[in-house]
């Protein structure tokens, strides 16, 4: 029996990152050295007070539900960094505590939008952002940003793309795939625009050079979406939050009480000792990517690949290989088989990235030596 696959579902494309990933550990079974540059996966441990943390918390029973908004003490702790962070006052009845962000943003966007809304996104931008508008009915409209930008949107080309269906626009700064952080003069004028700004804030804490700022310090009116996935290295603790003006916190506790009930107690726990004991751990993470990331863009330019812009934050580089063929994914399957160095074509984040390729330094120096002169010898040989 043929069982029909709905519409809604067959439109979800996959994501090319853990496609090239999946295929690395294909080969990596077979006895082949992989070294992975593909995901934005940190090589660090999780800070230790944080697995004694939730070690604690199992052992003392917090193994039942809670809030479906989240622990009450780590919605207080996330408005106290915001406080501190940003000087930003956040009511903890506006934070929204989940399973990580990807569940977060379904949610966001089933509130947001009827079918036919529109929400604008940068191309190039993270490669699951359009899957997340497009499920619940909504439509991504792209905007074509430029290298020399950061690939960041300017906020005039934002006002010219507005239209009756718009119902937000979404932001990821520090960025992925490009690294870059928004200039905070841009941010303060997407802040006037007519529409909310939804901002992915998930790299904050990995900036590098300049000054990562929140939408929250230029309006109340905006979402963020942050966790500890990746400036604390807890990426499979799955833990993230939503922020939200507070006249959408009802249908969204609605939402998340419905198809998710609560993230898991102890991990929340954990999240309650990330934000008060960890600041000597991120720190040294941070000074480590910093390194990385200097060497990296270093190397790679060395090898003849193009760096228009060179990342301030995050923990990727985005390099112009569009001299060695214009199939980003196609390269980066050749560079896989050929070397063992998995890295994610730029197809991935959209068409304004095909051509190009996204390097992770989310693994250590060691690693990114070695993937390097993997990658000399083979660019000689082709």
């Amino acid at each position: 029996m043929a069982i029909p696959v709905s519409r809604r579902a067959r439109e979800v494309k996959p994501f090319l990152a853990m496609e090239l990933m999946e295929r690395a550990k294909e080969l990596e079974a077979q006895g082949r050295d992989i070294i992975y540059l593909c995901l934005g996966e940190p090589d660090f441990p999780t800070p230790e007070v944080v697995t004694e943390e939730v070690v604690s918390a199992i052992r003392g029973g917090a193994t039942s539900y809670t809030h479906s908004l989240g622990l009450l003490e780590l919605r207080q702790e996330i408005a106290r960094f915001y406080r501190r962070r940003y000087q930003v006052e956040i009511d903890p009845a506006q934070v929204l505590v989940s399973s990580g962000t990807s569940p977060l943003m379904l949610l966001l966007f089933a509130a947001l939008l009827e079918e036919g809304d529109e929400i604008i996104l940068s191309d190039p931008g993270y490669a699951c952002y359009a899957n997340f508008i497009r499920f619940p009915g909504g439509v991504p409209r792209f905007l074509r940003t430029r290298e020399q930008d950061g690939f960041q949107p300017r906020p005039e080309q934002v006002r010219a793309m507005l239209s009756p269906r718009s119902r937000g626009v979404l932001i990821n700064s520090p960025s992925n795939p490009a690294g870059s952080v928004m200039p905070t003069a841009w941010l303060e004028e997407l802040a006037q625009l007519p529409v909310p700004v939804i901002s992915d804030e998930i790299y904050h804490g990995l900036t590098y050079a300049g000054e990562e700022r929140s939408i929250l310090e230029f309006t109340p009116e905006a979402f963020v979406l942050g966790g500890f996935s990746k400036a604390y290295a807890m990426t499979g603790w799955r833990l993230g939050y939503l922020i939200s003006p507070p006249g959408c916190m009802r249908a969204l506790q609605s939402l998340h009480q419905n198809f998710l009930i609560c993230a898991n107690n102890f991990v929340q726990r954990a999240g309650i000792a990330a934000l008060t004991r960890c600041d000597a751990d991120l720190q040294k993470m941070r000074e480590a990517y910093d390194r990385r990331r200097r060497f990296l863009v270093e190397r790679l330019r060395q090898l003849g690949l193009g760096i228009g812009f060179e990342p301030v934050g995050a923990f990727y580089v985005l390099a112009d290989a569009r001299h060695l063929g214009s199939d980003s994914l196609a390269l980066s399957r050749e560079i896989l088989e050929q070397t063992g160095v998995a890295v994610t074509p730029g197809i991935d984040f959209g068409p304004g990235a095909e051509g190009y390729l996204r390097f992770s330094y989310a693994n250590s120096m060691e690693k990114l030596r070695e993937a390097t002169e993997r990658l000399e010898k083979y660019l000689k040989g082709r």
